[in-house]
């Protein structure tokens, strides 16, 4: 199975390509995790911010793969334990569907984003940077993979 983690913004602080990158190198062959940044564009005092939100979520549609699952990571989405994560991992791969997790940039998801998704998933209460959002959801993501594959590391 093939998950994108579909996020905006790029050149992150190197804690966050690091974190990234050593928790999707740790998972098996069988589910690969892909990064795809959009590009942030400029916000200046004045920008029509929804415009740019707009542009932004036209691009994180399109990257998205034909059929695959979309879920939003949204503040007000449905918060879930990592054994639930596991759970819709696995009746994700049981689908032969890939997934796509949708992270908006620092004023969040555009509603369209919002409307095409499958499921809403809530990371915290709290509002979370996105850059931090990318390694906390790398890390979940192969935690729940471990759980699925009774892996040593989710004890």
């Amino acid at each position: 199975m093939r998950v994108r983690l579909i996020s905006v913004g790029s050149k992150m602080p190197g804690w966050v390509d690091e974190g990234y990158k050593e928790y999707s190198r740790r998972l098996g062959a069988d589910l690969k995790l892909d990064l795809i940044e959009i590009p942030l564009n400029r916000r200046s005092k004045g920008a029509d911010v929804n415009r740019l939100q707009e542009k932004e979520a036209g691009q994180m549609l399109a990257a998205a793969g034909q059929g695959d699952w979309v879920v939003t990571m949204e503040i007000k989405g449905k918060p879930w334990s990592t054994e639930k994560l596991a759970d819709n991992m696995g009746g994700w791969m049981h689908s032969g569907r890939n997934v796509s997790l949708m992270v908006g940039g620092p004023e969040g998801l555009h509603s369209s984003v919002m409307a095409q998704a499958d499921l809403r998933w809530s990371l915290s209460p709290l509002t979370l940077p996105h850059p931090l959002v990318r390694v906390v959801v790398a890390e979940q993501v192969y935690r729940a993979w471990s759980i699925l594959k009774n892996h040593p590391y989710h004890k």
